[in-house]
C-alpha cells in the first residue's frame, strides 16, 4: 500500500474513483507530465564551446608530449640496464599506445558531435601489437606490453600537474 501512496504524492498518477477489485486504479496525470520540463540544457553557447574544444586539444597536446617525454626517459633505461630488442619492444610498444591514446582522443572527441558511443576501433591496437610481437622472435613481450602502458604514467602526471578545478 505504500507504493501507491508515493505514487500518489509524486503528482505524476492521480487515482481512478470507481475500481472493481477495491485497490484504486493509478493512471497517469497527463496534465502534469505536459509541465515537465528537461532540467539539462542540450544547447552549448558557442563561445563556451570553442573555448572547451581548444582546452581539450591544448590537453591532449601536452600529455602527447608527456608521453613522449616518458618515453624516452624509459626507452634508454631500458637501453642502459636490459638489452637492445627488449627497448625495440618497448619503443615499439611505445608507438602503439600513442596511437591507441590518438584513436582514443579522436573518438572522445567527436562523441555528440557524430556520435554517441565511444569507438571500439582503437581496441584493435594492443591486438596487432600482441600478434606482431609473438610472430617476430626479435621482438619480446613484456617489454612492449609496458611501452603500450606508457601513456598511463603520462596521465597521471598531467592529472597531478593540473591545478584542481
Amino acid at each position: 500500500m505504500e507504493h501507491w501512496s508515493l505514487l500518489l504524492a509524486s503528482g505524476l498518477y492521480t487515482p481512478e474513483k470507481n475500481s472493481p477489485t477495491g485497490v484504486p486504479f493509478v493512471c497517469p496525470n497527463t496534465e502534469t507530465s505536459k509541465e515537465l520540463k528537461p532540467s539539462i540544457e542540450t544547447e552549448i553557447p558557442g563561445n563556451h564551446s570553442r573555448s572547451s574544444v581548444n582546452e581539450y586539444v591544448s590537453l591532449q597536446q601536452r600529455i602527447f608530449k608527456l608521453t613522449f617525454v616518458v618515453t624516452a626517459f624509459a626507452g634508454m633505461f631500458t637501453i642502459i640496464f636490459v638489452d637492445y630488442h627488449a627497448a625495440i619492444s618497448l619503443f615499439l610498444g611505445a608507438f602503439s599506445g600513442i596511437l591507441y591514446l590518438r584513436l582514443l582522443a579522436k573518438s572522445i572527441g567527436s562523441l555528440g558531435k557524430n556520435s554517441t558511443s565511444v569507438s571500439k576501433f582503437q581496441l584493435l591496437v594492443p591486438v596487432v601489437l600482441v600478434l606482431v610481437v609473438t610472430k617476430l622472435p626479435e621482438l619480446q613481450l613484456i617489454p612492449a606490453l609496458v611501452g603500450f602502458l606508457l601513456y598511463k604514467p603520462s596521465l597521471i602526471i598531467q592529472f597531478l600537474l593540473e591545478p584542481s578545478a
